[in-house]
This record gives C-alpha cells, sequence and structure tokens, in this order.
C-alpha cells in the first residue's frame, strides 16, 4: 500500500478530488442502522463519468450491499462496464479497504484498477485491486477443456 498521491495509477489529483468528493457525498445517505458504519465509495468510468454508492445494510446481513456495489450496479444500470479508479470512504484509521466480494465484484469488470481509501480526518492510502486480490478468479478461469 502507497501514500503516494501524485498520478497514482495514472489518474491526476484533480481526479482523485472528484472522486473522494463524491465518496464523502454519498456516505451521508449509508442506511447502517445495524453496524453504524457509513461507507460512500465513488466509481470512474473509462469515460470519465463518476458513480457513486453508499452501503445499505439489512436486518439479515446477509442481505446487505456494500457501498462499493451499490456504485457498481448504478454505472452497470446507466450502461457503463469499464472502470478505471475507485476512491472508499470509512470513518476508521487507518481507512478500510473494500471487502472480499467487493474485490471479487470489482474484478468482474476491471484486470486491476487503483484503489484511494480514505477518511473523513485526512487519512489515506493507495492501492490496488491486484494487491487487494491476487489471482483472482475471473471469466479467463472458463475453459472449454474441463478436467
Amino acid at each position: 500500500m502507497s501514500d503516494q498521491t501524485d498520478d497514482f495509477g495514472g489518474i491526476d489529483d484533480d481526479t482523485w478530488d472528484r472522486l473522494a468528493e463524491a465518496a464523502r457525498n454519498v456516505r451521508s445517505h449509508a442506511y447502517v442502522p445495524y453496524s453504524d458504519f457509513p461507507v460512500g465509495a465513488a466509481l470512474l468510468t473509462t469515460g470519465g463519468e463518476i458513480f457513486a454508492g453508499c452501503n445499505v445494510e439489512n436486518a439479515t446481513i446477509g442481505a446487505t450491499v456494500c457501498a462499493e456495489r451499490t456504485a457498481i450496479g448504478c454505472a452497470v444500470a446507466a450502461g457503463h462496464t469499464e472502470f478505471v479508479a475507485l476512491a472508499v470512504i470509512t470513518a476508521v484509521d487507518p481507512p478500510s479497504a473494500p471487502c472480499g466480494i467487493c474485490r471479487q465484484v470489482l474484478a468482474e469488470f476491471c484486470d486491476d484498477m487503483p484503489i484511494l481509501m480514505i477518511n473523513p480526518a485526512g487519512g489515506h492510502r493507495f492501492t490496488t485491486l491486484d494487491e487487494l486480490l491476487p489471482l483472482r478468479f475471473s471469466g479467463r478461469d472458463f475453459i472449454d477443456d474441463k478436467c
């Protein structure tokens, strides 16, 4: 993980700032009556559009939807399936990384991507999907020759 800020992953500082702001704004809409752990996420498409999402909890915890997957769902619903960066905001220090399920869902749409993790106090760290989910299972694992 890196604390680098200049052009991480080929994304300029202004774009990272826009992603962080979108994640901060949507985090305030999180529905978290059980964990009180609001999360916001903002996803950048290859076309430069930003889609944001927040976590939505459910009494049957397995039905909870994370902020990252909400952002992906919004983007896919708008016709976007190619992404180049993600920002996630949580209120812990150091800032949290996406959960395992979100990592796998992100891997469905991109081979790798830079990820910025931030918190409201200004803490931040950078990582990549490859660092978070090495040796991922993907559509490439479906082959014609079966064992």
